[in-house]
């Protein structure tokens, strides 16, 4: 099956709420663009993906996508995903990670498509639900973390984790609200979101730990090895890391070699699609450690996160990320939980998504081709 043309139409998302999720993000709001990815084949296939989030539109990296990896992909066999993926991973400087991801989400909703069935079921399903937890923005006092801490509880939701204000005193203040509000048995996690310096961050390890929460999110800067090294001699509680950098399965080594974390993590954007994923989900499983999966910065991206979590057992979670404003976008039907607080696998061919064509087609900004 080949490759006879790669598009990306861009396409306006308005109306996105004021939103932060500390430093890294600033606060943003407003408007973005994401790009719809078309990867159209000679058999009259055509795979899809969403390039972009809230706060990086695809206008950053679409013209790159385009530029670099179309050369690369057209006349190509759309099946020989590896190969493809491997000449992507060599273009690297001249284009983004975000780019390789998109292209290769495309090439895996066409494989499923022509084979009739979902990609979970490609890459060889393991479930067909999964629990899902809430992943607060950072919200403007202690007690608000509290009452939405409650209500997702009240829900069935899993567990809730706090992207939290990044002063570390208030942090543990808010950290202390939240467990005195939902109670000692509710899972509670921390996403410092790579805001402290060691001492600060051992100071609120500390703090939680005691109150039993149940990671420790990139609490240091996110490459720097040798403190959370130090971090972990110090505390109990699990560590995460390696959301960040962008990179490969390569970024991954050096964390494993000195046992700096408790779990890798990642997700399609930043690590390079669904094969990105599943190699890195196998590279922790060979060491025992759980693979968490961040949320994709897009819809159709957490879809296909959805769809790699339905394919491997050493992981527990799928993250849904608050505001919905500024993460759904773009799908006539998005994915929700259900009354246990459980998100199900996709079962149409490929992505198996609803791409809202009439409102992309509304919004249409440009066509990159």
């Amino acid at each position: 099956m080949k490759i006879t043309d790669v598009t990306l139409t861009l396409f306006a998302w308005d109306g996105i709420p004021a939103t932060s999720y500390g430093a890294h993000t600033g606060r943003f709001s407003g408007a973005s663009q994401l790009g719809l990815l078309a990867i159209a084949t000679d058999q009259g296939i055509t795979g899809h993906a969403f390039l972009g989030s809230a706060f990086n539109g695809a206008d950053m990296d679409g013209p790159s996508l385009v530029r670099v990896l179309k050369p690369l992909l057209v006349g190509q066999n759309a099946f020989d995903r590896e190969r493809l993926y491997k000449a992507m991973w060599k273009r690297v400087r001249t284009t983004t990670v975000r780019s390789i991801g998109a292209v290769d989400i495309a090439l895996w909703d066409i494989a499923g498509q022509a084979a009739g069935l979902p990609i979970h079921s490609l890459l060889g399903a393991f479930r067909d639900k999964v629990p899902a937890y809430i992943s607060s923005a950072v919200l403007p006092s202690a007690q608000a973390y509290a009452e939405e801490a409650l209500h997702y509880k009240s829900l069935n939701l899993a567990a809730y984790k706090i992207h939290p204000p990044q002063a570390w005193r208030e942090d543990i203040k808010v950290c202390e609200a939240v467990r005195k509000a939902v109670g000692d048995d509710y899972l509670l996690m921390l996403d410092a979101a790579w805001s402290y310096e060691y001492a600060a961050a051992l100071r609120v390890g500390q703090a939680i730990q005691e109150l039993d929460y149940y990671w420790y999110e990139d609490p240091l800067a996110d490459a720097d090895i040798y403190n959370y090294v130090e971090l972990k001699k110090h505390l109990h509680i699990p560590i995460m890391a390696t959301e960040y950098p962008a990179g490969g399965l390569d970024s991954y080594t050096p964390w494993v070699k000195e046992r700096a974390t408790d779990f890798l993590r990642g997700d399609v954007a930043v690590k390079g699609g669904i094969t990105g994923l599943m190699k890195a989900a196998h590279l922790a499983e060979a060491f025992h450690l759980n693979y968490e999966l961040h949320h994709g910065g897009n819809s159709l991206n957490n879809v296909a996160n959805l769809h790699v979590l339905m394919a491997i057992q050493n992981t527990e979670f799928f993250e849904i990320l608050l505001p919905s404003g500024s993460q759904k976008y773009g799908l006539a039907q998005d994915i929700e939980y259900d009354g246990q607080g459980m998100v199900h696998a996709p079962t149409g061919p490929g992505l198996g998504a609803q791409i809202d064509f009439e409102l992309i087609a509304k919004k249409k900004v440009a066509v990159l081709s």
